[in-house]
Parts: structure tokens; sequence; C-alpha cells
């Protein structure tokens, strides 16, 4: 059986990409937008050689498609014993996202500048948005088939009518409080409205 040819070059550093991306993250966190950062300024804040952050992405917008990956935390584990619960659970780790500074912040940065740069809003929805969005909407359509939610409701309008309070504070808002018990109130003052008429 025939070997492999070798592979060219010196093999990618682990550590390099994590001081880069983690440079990133750091600069956002503290205020920076995307537009004033460039490649140069995040080499010499992460100790890198520029042409280390090019063997590794072909220019910024690359990089940051690579950093909003990172960002893209594990959904949590739906226990499926009612609609409300498992809304409380999805709303909850919205909450813990905002409530993460790093997060926040690059959310922020990624609304603010969406539509200068919509290859970014796009593969942030593709990895991040997305996701959530289908999480809640099975959770929904679930409870329409249990009797727990009004079957005439538009999924995508009830998908926004439970996230929307809990981003608006998040992102819009960046002083706004996400208290305990936050994930409760919204889903607890939709569910009113959802719920089928007796």
């Amino acid at each position: 059986m025939s070997q492999p040819p070798p592979t060219r070059g010196r093999p990618r550093s682990a550590a390099v990409d994590t001081a880069v991306i983690e440079t990133v993250l750091r600069l956002l966190e503290d205020g920076e937008s995307v537009g004033g950062l460039s490649i140069e300024r995040i080499a010499r804040e992460a100790g890198v050689g520029k042409a280390a952050v090019y063997r590794r992405w072909t220019g910024k917008e690359a990089l940051m498609i690579d950093v909003l990956r990172t960002l893209d935390e594990a959904q949590p584990e739906l226990l499926g014993e009612s609609v409300r619960a498992d809304l409380v659970a999805l709303l909850e780790a919205m909450r813990r996202r905002g409530l993460a500074k790093r997060h926040s912040a690059l959310l922020r940065t990624v609304v603010n500048h969406m539509k200068a740069q919509p290859r970014l809003w796009e593969e942030y929805h593709d990895t991040v948005v997305r996701g959530r969005r289908e999480a809640l909407r099975a959770v929904l359509l679930r409870g329409v088939g249990t009797g727990e939610v009004r079957g005439d409701l538009d999924p995508e309008l009830a998908v926004d009518l439970f996230s929307g309070p809990m981003l608006v504070r998040a992102v819009l808002h960046e002083r706004a409080d996400l208290p305990e018990g936050l994930s409760e109130q919204i889903v607890d003052a939709v569910l009113a409205g959802v719920r089928p008429r007796p």
C-alpha cells in the first residue's frame, strides 16, 4: 500500500490560532469595531508575525468568521417534559450568553456592521442564529401537537416573540439587566398569549 505524499511546509500551530482569535475577542470586548481592526494590529497585539496570520486567514473577514465560530456553544439539553421547561432552558442559555461580556460585545459588533459586511452577518446567522431559532421552533411545534401552544400562530413570529425580549436586552441595551428569573418571566408572559383559547 502506497504512503500518502508528505505535506509541505510547517504544521499549523494551534497556539498561534488561539492567540490571534483571543486577541480579536479581547479587542472587540474592549470596544474596538471590526472596521477599526487591522491584520497588522491584531498580529502585533497577539505577538505573532503578520505573515503567520495571512498563512491562516486570507484577510480580516475570514478571520472574523472563525472568531464567530468559536462562540458557537452547544445547545442546552432539552428534557421534553413540557414546552415551558424547554423554552425556559433555551432562553436561559441566551441569558447566560448575554451576561458573557465578550459574547455580547461581539454580537453588538456584528449587528452594527451587518450591512457593511453582509458575509459576516450571513456567517453569524448560519453559525449561531439559525440553530437557536430551529431549536425554539421545534419546541413550539411540539407544543402545538400537545395542545400547549395555539396552532394558528406563524411559527417564525412565535420564535420572535420568545427570543426578542432577551435579544433586545442583550444586544441593543448594553447596560440592561439580565437578572435570574428573566427567562421564566418572558416565557410565562408570552405563553399566556400563545396558549389555546378556552
